[in-house]
């Protein structure tokens, strides 16, 4: 199996890159953030991978970290999620708020995934609840900036911005500024800048 791949990168779109190595392009699907998070054009990147078999073909799908890796095989473990739903799924929000979601049964941010429903969503929470662990920030800390993101991301939309240009400034803040007022400031700065 491609564990990872480094080389030059030579394209990068909403959920897709490709990475020049040793010759070879090799075309990696990856989450919106994923993409949004890789250095210009023309940079050297290591991207971790994961090779899909399918009936027609084979699919490579990227992915920033070895953690995120991990996650994508523990959401295409659970039944009814393919690869496409789980680069969704993990398309929605960081990794460690996206793991903090699962743990606290929160479904409604999972819906947020293109091709995701809520019986989907049920059944990734049933599945993965408790299994998950986050390497990083406290769970509950993370959590707690899901739910005030949820509704900053529904502020922005209400204030006129897309739901992409929502999710773009949102994680770009950092996350050390905690108070709703402050994170709606500070994301307001992102969309403008």
């Amino acid at each position: 199996m491609i564990y990872s791949v480094s080389g030059t990168l030579s394209l990068k779109r909403e959920n897709l890159i490709v990475v020049e190595a040793g010759g070879v392009g090799y075309k990696l699907f990856v989450a919106e953030n994923v993409a949004q998070s890789l250095p210009p054009i023309g940079s050297q990147v290591k991207v971790f991978s994961y090779l899909n078999l399918k009936q027609d073909g084979l699919d490579l799908y990227g992915f920033a970290s070895e953690a995120e890796l991990r996650l994508f095989e523990r959401l295409i473990s659970v039944n009814g999620v393919g690869p496409k739903s789980a680069l969704g799924i993990l398309s929605v929000t960081k990794i460690d708020q996206l793991v903090a979601a699962i743990n606290g049964g929160k479904v409604e941010l999972l819906t947020r995934a293109s091709g995701v429903g809520k019986k989907t969503a049920e059944r990734v929470v049933l599945d993965l609840k408790g299994k998950l662990s986050i390497e990083g920030p406290e769970s509950r800390q993370a959590l707690s900036l899901m739910e005030s993101d949820v509704e900053l991301e529904e502020t922005l939309a209400s204030l006129g911005y897309s739901r992409q240009q929502a999710k773009i400034a949102i994680s770009k803040i950092d996350p050390a500024i905690s108070g709703f007022k402050d994170r709606l400031k500070e994301a307001l700065k992102k969309t403008k800048g």
